[in-house]
This record gives structure tokens, C-alpha cells and sequence, in this order.
């Protein structure tokens, strides 16, 4: 019997969202609308020559996706098993959020299960 889980996530759309939050307090405002690239890279940029942004930009938009795949891949036989272990939460929503703790964290909002980055 396969089971099936109802999943919200968009690792990219929360990292792009803090990452603005970080500009904003640096006194830098971003527009609306702006692709993740553009903005990961100016985000980058304060601190690195242009290069080096635009390479750290791309590698950290690429992460985020292979970690929302490897979530999704191992759904059944890792995360869900450990989030009933660990939070004796039952349900079938799951809303996986990034988010900048202490480090880096995806968060399970329904079961506060933290994964460490």
C-alpha cells in the first residue's frame, strides 16, 4: 500500500526570502519580482569579487534543489519514519520550510523536525 503525502516546499523560494530580509537590515532593497539568480548573486556579491558570487549563487540554488529532491526520494523509507519517531507526529501534510537557525535548518512545520544542513 503506498501512501500518500500531501508536501508543500520551496527551499529556494525561503532562502531567497531570508536573503532579502539580510539585505534589507544592510540597507539594500531589492525589487520585486527579481529572479532567485539575480538576487542570490547581488546578495554574494557583498562580500565576494563578482565571479566568485556569481559561482556561489549558482552552486547554493543548485543545493537547495537537490535537497528538496533528496527529501522527496526519501520520503517513505527515511523522513517520514523519523518524523513519527521523533515528534509522534501522525499526519500525511508535510511543509518542509529552509530556514537560518544557529545554521542552516529545513524545518517540518507540522512536526517542528529540524534536518541540520
Amino acid at each position: 500500500m503506498t501512501i500518500m503525502y500531501e508536501i508543500t516546499m520551496d527551499l529556494t523560494a525561503d532562502w531567497i526570502k531570508t536573503v532579502k530580509e539580510v539585505l534589507r537590515g544592510a540597507g539594500y532593497e531589492m525589487e520585486e519580482g527579481l529572479p532567485a539568480a539575480e538576487v542570490a548573486e547581488h546578495y554574494f556579491r557583498l562580500s565576494l569579487p563578482d565571479d566568485r558570487a556569481e559561482e556561489l549563487a549558482s552552486e547554493t540554488l543548485r543545493r537547495l534543489k537537490e535537497m528538496e529532491s533528496i527529501i522527496i526520494d526519501h520520503m517513505n523509507t527515511t523522513i517520514v519514519p523519523d518524523i513519527r519517531q521523533r515528534t509522534k507526529y501522525e499526519g500525511n501534510t508535510f511543509h518542509f520550510s529552509w530556514v537560518y537557525n544557529e545554521g542552516e535548518h529545513i524545518i517540518e512545520l507540522n512536526s517542528e523536525y529540524r534536518i541540520p544542513i
